[in-house]
């Protein structure tokens, strides 16, 4: 994401509870994860793999020093065959083995289901910190220290373990915003590129897990 794009974000934001709630979660997972890199353990649900998130985070470990924010991905199914490479090939199993000073951070914008939750639960026991980004799964922040919520629903409220609520701004006032935005940023195409992107945009379009 360009300085353009992250300008566009924040002004589409800007008066809306996410951007406290976001810096609020990352100090929360940079506090967490312990000076040695190899500490994050990254997973998803069974139909939603965060590549997307690893490579973000991987790129923020290289911009700002800190490696240790460059995380493992845990995956539900590793390939067979010795093509896959090796930090691609982390199993479930690995999350029995999380203890004290790692970090799991759980990506789970739908059910996150009944065996991750298991794994979850051992990881925590075994004394690693959890965080969880999600879409309100109860039993998923009653495993976590720390969550961030994104539901789906149009008109639903968020609420973190920590006590946290977010409202996505809506469909009418987060387009109003972003292309007051885009005419100040200069960001070409505005609305129409938007517009063939997101087509069915909906009340949540802006928030994080929005319908595309």
């Amino acid at each position: 994401m360009d300085a353009v794009r992250v300008a566009l974000l924040r002004e589409v934001l800007a008066g809306t509870e996410w951007l406290q709630a976001t810096r609020r979660f990352a100090g929360s997972l940079r506090a967490s994860v312990g000076p040695r890199a190899g500490g994050l353990l990254l997973v998803g649900s069974e139909r939603h793999e965060p590549w997307h998130l690893a490579a973000h985070l991987d790129d923020e470990a290289a911009w700002s020093g800190l490696p240790e924010l460059s995380p493992t991905l845990v995956r539900h199914r590793v390939p067979e065959g010795g093509a896959v490479p090796a930090h691609l090939a982390v199993g479930l199993g690995r999350l029995e083995r999380a203890g004290r000073g790692e970090t799991l951070l759980v990506v789970a914008p739908d059910d996150p289901g009944a065996g991750l939750l298991e794994r979850v639960n051992d990881a925590r026991r075994g004394g690693a910190t959890v965080l969880a980004l999600d879409g309100g799964d109860a039993e998923l922040h009653a495993l976590a220290h720390d969550a961030l919520s994104a539901p789906r629903a149009a008109n639903s409220t968020s609420t973190p373990s920590s006590t946290w609520s977010a409202r996505p701004p809506g469909r009418t006032a987060c387009r109003a915003r972003a292309a007051a935005a885009a005419s100040r940023t200069g960001w070409p195409g505005w609305p129409n590129t938007w517009r063939r992107r997101h087509p069915r945009g909906g009340e949540g379009a802006c928030g994080p897990y929005g319908r595309g």
